[in-house]
């Protein structure tokens, strides 16, 4: 019995996928239930889309024509417009600009101007003077620092 050959038995190869595979012959029916639900959705979005886009190539296809026929008519009104439009823009600056320098010309015949001069020499002095003051806060600030430090180190 030793010259006996080996039986060899062969098995179907099976693929392991790391996980536990469980033997399906469909799909779910939790996909079934969405596809049933979605597909008329689809088909009715994709139907509306394609309406859309039919209507949009025949407005087109309408008006292209009335736009090359009008279009010696139309590019001249658009300038025209748009030069109307800066016109009255430009305009309205223009007289607000002028609006304040006379007012402040008016105010300066008045002696309002006058002040104006006055007010900034005040503003100086109160500049200076708070100057001051931080100087001296700092310099009293330093000093109790330095104090401390002393204090400290002793």
């Amino acid at each position: 019995m030793a010259d006996r050959p080996h039986q060899i038995q062969v098995r179907p190869h099976h693929r392991y996928d790391g996980g536990l595979k469980t033997r399906q012959d469909g799909p779910s029916p939790s996909k079934v239930l969405a596809v049933m639900a979605l597909l008329p959705l689809g088909g009715t979005l994709l139907c509306l889309a394609g309406i859309t886009l039919v209507g949009t190539l025949i407005g087109l296809a309408v008006t292209t024509p009335l736009f090359i026929i009008c279009s010696p008519v139309l590019i001249p009104a658009a300038i025209a417009a748009g030069l109307a439009v800066a016109g009255i823009l430009t305009s309205g600056a223009f007289g607000l600009t002028g609006l304040s320098w006379l007012t402040r010309v008016v105010n300066y015949l008045r002696g309002v101007g006058a002040s104006v001069p006055q007010q900034l020499d005040e503003a100086k002095r109160r500049m200076q003077d708070v100057a001051v003051q931080m100087g001296e806060k700092t310099k009293e600030v330093g000093e109790a620092i330095q104090k401390k430090a002393q204090e400290a180190g002793k």
